[in-house]
């Protein structure tokens, strides 16, 4: 019998297995009310879960009602927000799919404009909407751009306050039913801010050298793992290099990946850039595809741990080669399932993995198998 191709091999990660190593990364959708999830996201995420991908992540989930991204974020700082994530959870896993989160704090970035409203600061129209702004907090004064607001630098009481509702927050994620937690440590969001040497200039234990400046990544991960149950992964999204004259590099996070390993973070997804300007602005970089591999590759190499490559992966053959080469050990998809939720069963078709539409859900495959033994409708790509 013919091996099924890497894409479509199963993952064992602590006591749970992923279907496939496909993953639908965390997008953000702003359409969240008062931190709450919705039809929206039912819809959105469920679509993936029935599109055959291994593991479908929520979006950027705010520990506290300032972190949000946007005031169209959601959040897990409540009780009432647990119900709008089961949902999504017990979806997915009806479906197949490996439910996971990602937990952040949008730090200075926090209380931005939607993106379709300018992805900038907010202004005048956004406050006529009702957008109504907050105070961003960082580890410095420091903006994130001109024109942006500066942001209140976050005492050691408040860290340890901050540290707290992420242990809250995991609490209830697991209480919603996700088996996957990952810290988010990238974009220019808080936990990357007090990674950066450009974004943290404190003098304390928090910041300064290497260690201090990584010293909240590894609390905030210390704490959630003590939390999240023994059998259930943890990974941790990082930023692998600013991509920034004297910012965060590639060796700093080699350094961190082995001492999330330590504490007992399982996987690392590795991102870039972001710690100045919305998003992922701001790195320098060329985007090209698969123009990030090469960081989940060297923490592959240098630390030993499962990694997962994300960015500009848009065709399953690439995607097999990542995994068949050894250079990551998951693949995050995101803008392109946006445009084809079912990118991971037509992955399988394309791999030759499924011919047969055996791994589309019972209540279309049976539809397509009956009409491709009259039909040259689909065909593999070649």
């Amino acid at each position: 019998m013919t091996a099924a191709p890497h894409l479509f091999q199963p993952l064992e990660l602590r006591g749970i297995t992923a279907r496939n190593r496909v993953v639908i990364s965390p997008m953000c959708q702003y359409s969240a009310h008062e931190g709450h999830m919705d039809d929206w996201h039912l819809t959105h995420l469920g679509r993936f879960a029935i599109g055959g991908a291994g593991i479908v992540f929520t979006e950027a989930t705010a520990v506290q009602k300032r972190g949000r991204i946007t005031h169209g974020c959601p959040g897990l700082w409540t009780d009432s927000q647990i119900p709008g994530h089961a949902r999504v959870a017990q979806f997915a896993l009806r479906n197949g799919a490996i439910p996971a989160i990602q937990l952040g704090h949008a730090g200075r970035k926090g209380g931005m404009q939607r993106p379709w409203f300018g992805n900038g600061p907010l202004n005048d129209a956004d406050l006529e909407r009702g957008d109504m702004p907050w105070t961003p907090v960082g580890p410095s004064e420091l903006p994130v751009a001109e024109r942006w607001p500066v942001p209140h630098a976050l005492t050691v009481e408040e860290i340890g306050k901050l540290i707290n509702d992420y242990e809250a927050a995991a609490r209830r994620a697991l209480a919603a039913g996700y088996k996957i937690a990952e810290i988010h440590g990238a974009h220019g969001y808080l936990v990357h801010s007090f990674l950066s040497p450009l974004s943290n200039k404190r003098t304390d234990a928090y910041g300064g050298s290497l260690e201090g400046r990584m010293r909240l990544a590894l609390e905030i991960a210390a704490r959630v793992r003590a939390v999240w149950p023994e059998d259930l992964p943890l990974f941790f999204r990082t930023s692998a290099v600013d991509g920034v004259p004297e910012g965060w590099t590639l060796d700093d996070t080699v350094v961190l990946a082995a001492e999330l390993k330590r504490i007992g973070v399982d996987v690392m997804d590795c991102s870039s850039s972001g710690i100045a300007g919305a998003a992922t602005a701001g790195g320098g970089q060329k985007r090209q595809p698969g123009f990030q591999v090469g960081y989940a590759e060297r923490v592959k190499k240098d630390v030993g741990m499962t990694t997962m490559a994300v960015g500009l992966i848009t065709h399953p053959q690439q995607a097999e080669a990542i995994l068949a080469e050894g250079r990551a050990d998951l693949i995050a998809i995101g803008r392109e399932a946006l445009v084809d939720p079912n990118w991971a069963l037509h992955a399988a078709r394309d791999l030759g993995h499924d011919t047969l539409f055996e791994t589309w859900p019972e209540q279309s495959g049976w539809w397509l198998a009956g009409r491709q033994k009259t039909s040259d409708f689909y065909q593999p790509k070649t």
